[in-house]
Formats: structure tokens, C-alpha cells, sequence
């Protein structure tokens, strides 16, 4: 039997998969389509403050994160890191420079909110600037608004999380898929489900000089 083709039960339930903003999923869905022709793959943007508790309340099967996130009783499989970027009008100073340090908008009012486009006004309204993933900061591209690398911020994760008392082979298959194993690789899961944190290497910087000293002196 075609191991593509799946059983029909399989294929009547399909998988709803959770993602927080910033996450492209383009490249795992066709690779999924291409695979499992018959087995339905939902996908549905969960925001952050919620990623924890649609794993919990089964609204999704797996849950691509954004980390930090309370993990007990959730696989875990750290997937990437995302650089970390201010968002700015597209005027400001900043944007003058490759990458800026925290320090070079440390006077800015720092704005928070859940809603991205919310975000994307205000900055661009000249309200503050925003500590942002550039993934996110890329969905909000706009004439208006810039983004630049933080040098000294801490990069985020995005790991691809599920519960560890909920067992299934479509949940073997999408990690699979996930995972990059070809139809022909071993679909069985490690146990304890967490895979090593990826390394970043990074280049060691000398200290440097912010944009506001430097205008100081």
C-alpha cells in the first residue's frame, strides 16, 4: 500500500496545525500536499499570548512557538532562531546605520501590543518604536516603516511544540515532513521528543560606541 495514501480515517481527520505570527509555512504545507494528497493539513495564526493554551485545549495539533514557553508536558523541537529588529519610521536616524544597538533608541518609548498592525500605526505614527522578530517585522512591511538588527538583543526561537500525552502517526509524519526525512526515512519519533538546541555562532564584536555618545563628544 502506498504509505502516502494514508488509511481513511486518517485521511477524514487531518491535522490543524498552530502558528505563531511570523512563521511561514509555505515550504512544509507542499512538501505535506505532495506527500499525503488526501489528508487534510489546517493551518490557523495563534497568537502568542495563546500558543500555550490551544496545545492545552486541543484547538491544534502542534503548535509552531515563539519561545519562551511553559513546556511541561509538551514535545519539544527547537526548529530556528529569528534575528532580533527595532521597528522605526522611516526617517528615524537609525536607519542611516546597518544595525543599531538597544542604547541608540533607549530614549523611544518601547511600544507593546499583541495586535501587529496596532504596532505598525503607532510606529509609524511616530508614537515609539517596537522590539520585534524581523519575521514579524517583514509581515508589516510598509513605505513608512524601516527595521534595523539589534546587535546586542537576545534572538527568539521558534520550536514546533505538542502535547506529550497525545499520540498519533499523522503527528510522526508532519514532523517528518518538518524535519526534512524523505517518504523513505524512519516516521518513528525519538522518545522524549526534544531535539538539541540549534548553536548559533556568532563573530565576537569589540564594544562600540552608541549613535548618542558619539554626538555627545
Amino acid at each position: 500500500m502506498d504509505d502516502r495514501a494514508g488509511t481513511s480515517a486518517e485521511d477524514a481527520r487531518g491535522l490543524r496545525i498552530g502558528f505563531v505570527p511570523g512563521v511561514t509555512l509555505t515550504k512544509w504545507r507542499r512538501v505535506w500536499a505532495e506527500r499525503y494528497p488526501r489528508t487534510p493539513l489546517e493551518v490557523v495564526e495563534v497568537a502568542e499570548r495563546e500558543q500555550r493554551r490551544v496545545l492545552d485545549d486541543g484547538a491544534v495539533d502542534l503548535c509552531f512557538a515563539r519561545l519562551p514557553l511553559t513546556t511541561d508536558g509538551l514535545h519539544v523541537i527547537r526548529l530556528y532562531e529569528e534575528v532580533p529588529v527595532v521597528l522605526v519610521p522611516r526617517d528615524h536616524p537609525v536607519t542611516a546605520y546597518p544595525e543599531v544597538v538597544r542604547a541608540d533608541v533607549d530614549d523611544e518609548e518601547a511600544i507593546e501590543r499583541e495586535d501587529g498592525e496596532e504596532v505598525a500605526d503607532l510606529v509609524a505614527g511616530g508614537a515609539g518604536v517596537a522590539f520585534l522578530p524581523m519575521s514579524v517585522a517583514r509581515s508589516h512591511s510598509r513605505r513608512d516603516l524601516a527595521y534595523r538588527p539589534v546587535a546586542d538583543a537576545e534572538p527568539t526561537t521558534i520550536a514546533l511544540c505538542w502535547r506529550r500525552d497525545v499520540e498519533d502517526t499523522l503527528f510522526d509524519d508532519f514532523i517528518g515532513v518538518v524535519r526534512g526525512r524523505t517518504v523513505n526515512s524512519s516516521r518513528t519519533v525519538q522518545a522524549g521528543g526534544t531535539a538539541p538546541r540549534a548553536k548559533t555562532t556568532r563573530t565576537p564584536r569589540a564594544p562600540r560606541t552608541t549613535r548618542r555618545q558619539k554626538r555627545r563628544r
